[in-house]
């Protein structure tokens, strides 16, 4: 890949994505308002992100929300006078289709493709290289891209039309919320009725409960690991948000959205807004008596 890549947003995820792509041998040009970002990820620090534009083909942004998205995009200046014809700019954020579709129609008239991205994995996943990213957009502008994307990720799906990446992204995040609250609530329970936390995981994974939380998330936390370094409960909050937000839009009733919002809105009153969202197991233990599934923190 000949294009010389640029990436907005070295925090959490962009930081470990850009690392990625600079230990596979691709120079990347950075921008960050942490300028000590730019440098932990191995990037070459740009002094705006108009600079960063007008010396890249390919732009990466990983950033809040669609709220940021088009600060950047649409409200500085410099970035949209610095974009060209050709250039494609994928947006890896977790972010509104609405706002997307909008801004790829604003930059399809100044010739620049805009890929939406939405990304699965976290921050370990990230770190290995082992995303799961939902493309929307233009198919020959991800083609253009994919060997960038290859060193973050290891699935990379065409989901069609602009806004389909974030979409699929926020059907996923729903999906995610649901069964780490759910789960969450359901192995305080059982630690307040004195059942031994591995046997219970063993049969839930061998059982029709069984989902990403039982055989990832908890066999961790009970031992207290809460895999910190991931998408925190101010951020799982966000993005249940956004979900109701996109099935009003289309016009779906969110009748399961109470109970993560409920869970993750107890985690954020509670004091864990910007602790890892496995933590809100915490959060249900705390009104539920006190409880922590693990030893050394029974007596929070």
């Amino acid at each position: 890949m000949n294009d010389r890549i640029g990436f907005i947003g070295l925090g959490n995820m962009g930081g470990r994505m850009t690392r990625r792509l600079v230990d596979g041998g691709m120079p990347v040009l950075g921008f960050d308002m942490n300028r000590a970002a730019v440098e932990v990820a191995g990037a070459t620090p740009a002094e705006s992100a108009a600079e960063l534009v007008a010396a890249s083909d390919v732009v990466l942004l990983s950033l809040p929300d669609s709220r940021v998205v088009e600060q950047v995009v649409l409200g500085d200046a410099g970035f949209s006078a610095a974009l060209r014809p050709g250039m494609v700019v994928v947006d890896l954020s977790t972010a509104a289709p609405s706002s997307t579709q909008s801004i790829h129609a604003r930059l399809a008239e100044s010739g620049v493709q805009y890929l939406d991205a939405g990304i699965s994995g976290g921050a370990a996943a990230a770190e290995r290289g082992a995303l799961t990213l939902m493309v929307g957009g233009d198919a020959d502008a991800l083609d253009r891209v994919r060997p960038a994307l290859a060193h973050v990720a290891t699935n990379i799906f065409h989901m069609g039309a602009s806004g389909s990446g974030h979409s699929t992204k926020l059907l996923n995040n729903f999906l995610n919320a649901i069964s780490l609250a759910a789960t969450a609530e359901v192995m305080v329970a059982a630690k307040k009725a004195g059942l031994d936390l591995e046997t219970v995981l063993e049969v839930l994974n061998t059982s029709s409960g069984v989902n990403f939380a039982t055989q990832n998330r908890f066999p961790k936390i009970i031992h207290g690991d809460y895999l910190k370094g991931g998408l925190t409960n101010a951020l799982m909050m966000k993005d249940v948000v956004l979900y109701v937000d996109h099935l009003h839009e289309l016009g779906v009733n969110s009748l399961n959205a109470a109970g993560p919002m409920a869970s993750f809105g107890l985690a954020n009153a509670l004091g864990y807004k910007d602790e890892i969202s496995n933590t809100v197991v915490d959060a249900i233990g705390d009104i539920s008596g006190r409880i922590r599934l693990h030893e050394s923190g029974s007596e929070a």
